[in-house]
């Protein structure tokens, strides 16, 4: 693993993702990779708290952003000693209404009635939609945000930030907002700057079409 991406979902991680991925620091763990085989199940068992060691998670990844890796940011930062860590930040009232109409939306889907049928049918037929909500419900820390206030989820997403910060080594560490562009990430991972634009990708709109393709994909798939 030579890079490791501490900052929340909905602060640029598709994009980083994909320039990390031109960079050569591919293939990146995100949580679009949840629909390759075994991925799904190995995270499952990471959140109900067994031993599932990081070699497991990670195989054939040189880099990783998003959830669900970013919800143990602390552990695969001590674990994996040698790789930087980039820490993917917005601002924080942006992240809240990024949030609200993207992640948090769908995840009050999943707990509605219709949701919760869904999940039963799949539970019963052995189908993945059941275990990827098992998984996101269950990750450290995020799983109390449909919980939270606005202002809650703005402290909590500084607090997050603080942490990091205080706990990296600043040699470490990059803090970086994808409206950055390449330069600060070439410069901090040493890399000549592409050619070619920064990738932009995944939007609010875009992420919602997605999430409705990604689970129609596992109410269906075993």
């Amino acid at each position: 693993m030579d890079v490791i991406g501490a900052g929340y979902g909905r602060t640029g991680t598709l994009s980083l993702k994909t320039a990390l991925e031109r960079l050569g620091f591919g293939p990146c763990h995100h949580m679009m990779e949840m629909g390759r085989p075994g991925q799904l199940q190995a995270w499952r068992a990471k959140t109900r708290g067994e031993p599932v060691p990081w070699e497991t998670l990670f195989t054939g990844y040189r880099s990783a952003v998003d959830w669900p890796s970013a919800a143990y940011w602390r552990e695969t930062t001590a674990h994996y000693r040698d790789a930087k860590v980039v820490l993917s930040v917005r601002d924080p009232r942006a992240w809240v209404a990024s949030m609200r109409a993207t992640i948090l939306t769908q995840f009050a889907r999943t707990q509605s009635p219709p949701g919760r049928v869904l999940a039963s049918l799949s539970s019963v037929f052995g189908t993945r939609f059941a275990a990827f909500v098992e998984m996101t419900s269950a990750m450290p820390e995020v799983r109390e945000f449909p919980t939270l206030s606005d202002d809650e989820l703005v402290e909590r997403f500084e607090r997050h930030t603080a942490e990091v910060v205080e706990t990296v080594p600043a040699e470490r560490l990059l803090v970086y907002e994808v409206k950055q562009g390449w330069e600060p990430l070439c410069a901090f991972l040493d890399v000549p700057v592409p050619d070619e634009p920064f990738p932009r990708v995944n939007d609010s709109a875009e992420f919602s079409s997605d999430a409705r393709r990604m689970i129609l994909r596992m109410a269906v798939t075993r």
